[in-house]
Order: structure tokens, then sequence, then C-alpha cells
């Protein structure tokens, strides 16, 4: 029998499983501490922090933010034994309608280039490729581990 999937806001005591996903999915990257980006997102909108879980364990993660003039998406990861199962869909649903209901225009998302699955993911949702350049200048270096 299939377990039923909870969608949810972010626990503090999600932590470790929220970074288990995100290491297992290939999101975590050298310069940025994962759970730095977990402590900063709970200070400023836990709220736009959603997971999604099987039972007990946490198979899902997206993280979203808004200032005012665009949302963003960051971390949408499913563990790989749960994709193809809808629930990064049911995370997106999440983070867009809580967008919306802040009124929200529009969504932006960063993926590399390379990941071609990705971005077709995402184009099956809605999004497309938009004609910018996306700069980045690091203000803290996060100590390697």
């Amino acid at each position: 029998m299939n377990e039923a999937t909870c969608f949810r806001t972010f626990q503090h005591n999600d932590t470790d499983d929220v970074v288990h996903v995100w290491k297992t999915c290939g999101l975590t990257v050298p310069q940025n501490d994962p759970r730095r980006d977990i402590g900063g997102k709970m200070a400023e909108d836990p709220s736009l922090f959603f997971v999604a879980a099987v039972g007990s364990r946490l198979v899902g993660t997206c993280m979203a933010g808004y200032d005012g003039h665009r949302g963003w998406i960051y971390y949408l990861a499913v563990l790989p034994a749960f994709q193809q199962q809808g629930i990064a869909s049911r995370l997106m649903e999440c983070a867009e309608r809580e967008l919306f209901e802040r009124g929200c225009a529009k969504i932006n998302l960063m993926v590399r280039t390379s990941n071609e699955d990705v971005i077709t993911y995402y184009a099956n949702r809605g999004y497309a490729r938009d004609d910018v350049t996306v700069l980045g200048k690091r203000l803290i270096k996060d100590e390697k581990k």
C-alpha cells in the first residue's frame, strides 16, 4: 500500500533530511553551505519553504522567495526513488500558489544550461527561457567543510 504524500512548510527538525535530499540530488556546491542557506531562509520568510514527506520520510523540497517584484524558485528537489510521481509538480504548485496570493506577477529560476532534463521539466510547466544574462557576485564566502 502506498503511503500518502504530505506537503507542508519546513520545520527546523527537517534540516538534516533537507540537506540529504539536496546532496543526493546534486544541488549542493562547495561554495554554498546548505545549512547556512536554510538558516537564511528561516530568518527571512520560512512560509515559502516547502517540503514533501511520504510517511515519516522527507523526500522533496522547494524553496521560494519574493522581493515584492518577482518570485524565485530554489532547491526544487525530489529523491530519485520518488521522482516521476508528481511530487515536484505539487511542490511547485505550493510555491506558485503562495507567490500568486502575495501578488507576485512573475517567477524566475536558474537552471544550469547543461541540465536539459530540468529545463524540459520547467518548460512543460509553462516556464520559458528569458533572454537575460545572470550575473552574480559573492559577498560572503562560505567555509569549506
